[in-house]
């Protein structure tokens, strides 16, 4: 993918993004640019694509046509740089693992060959914790967590991983309102000292006051850029199929269901 001007200092770009789940389309020919230190939401109706989007760029399902650059670069030599949570739904939590050895997973890629997990890590690990409120919970079962508890626990997985691009599918889906709180204050601290956050996202109603920019799609892009430019009602009535009303408010009553299965 060539380089362009615009993708220079973008945490990714996608450019030309296509993915078919058997005839049916997923996304068609998406171009999108996520700028570094940057809190971005991707947002759209039920079935428009954006956990494939994110899922697409990092390699997880194939592609039909496009590209990913993370940093200006391919994702084989940002892997370091990049951390990904994927929705709740997705996760096998009968998994026997506690919520350390969660945590734990993401330092492994950092580890020496043929090394082991030491002390170390294991502080990291608990600051970690620590920092999602969780570390009092690090010797449970993560299967013996409420929904919250356990989306604490992989953002704690996440700033274990030291990444500076965050990717998020659904983080504040099904969360109670203290969770998604605290996990909103650690993004914004994230960004504010350099890092880079995308989030998939259902609430419209709080687009404007948790992100910087945001991509509206619909299996193609309706719309992208800062909050106060794209994030329009005559953008989000293309992407909603006109159901958002001149003078109804943007509230979570037309957002997607809490867990978006089918992208």
């Amino acid at each position: 993918m060539k380089i362009s001007p615009t993708d220079s200092d973008a945490a990714l770009a996608v450019r030309g993004l296509s993915v078919a789940y058997g005839d049916k389309p997923a996304l068609s020919s998406v171009d999108a640019v996520f700028k570094q230190g940057r809190m971005s939401a991707i947002v759209g109706p039920n079935g428009a694509g954006k956990s494939t989007m994110l899922k697409a760029a990092m390699g997880i399902i194939p592609t039909i046509s496009g590209e990913a650059l993370f940093f200006a670069k391919p994702l084989a030599a940002m892997r370091d740089r990049i951390a990904y949570v994927p929705q709740r739904a997705s996760v096998d939590w009968d998994f026997p693992a506690t919520v350390i050895d969660v945590v734990l997973m993401g330092l492994y890629r950092r580890l020496r060959p043929l090394s082991l997990i030491g002390r170390s890590q294991r502080q990291m690990a608990i600051e970690c914790l620590e920092e999602v409120d969780m570390a009092g919970l690090a010797s449970r079962q993560i299967g013996q967590l409420s929904g919250g508890q356990q989306q604490r626990v992989f953002i704690a997985r996440a700033l274990a991983q030291k990444a500076d691009l965050l990717l998020l599918d659904e983080p504040f889906a099904g969360v109670d309102a203290a969770t998604e709180k605290t996990i909103i204050t650690l993004l914004k601290k994230f960004v504010k000292d350099g890092g880079t956050a995308v989030a998939v996202h259902h609430d419209l109603s709080t687009v404007a006051a948790y992100f910087d920019d945001v991509l509206i799609l619909n299996v193609r892009r309706i719309a992208g850029g800062t909050v106060a430019a794209a994030f329009t009602e005559a953008n989000l009535a293309e992407a909603y199929g006109g159901r958002l009303a001149r003078d109804t408010p943007m509230t979570e009553a037309h957002a997607e269901p809490l867990v978006d299965t089918a992208t």
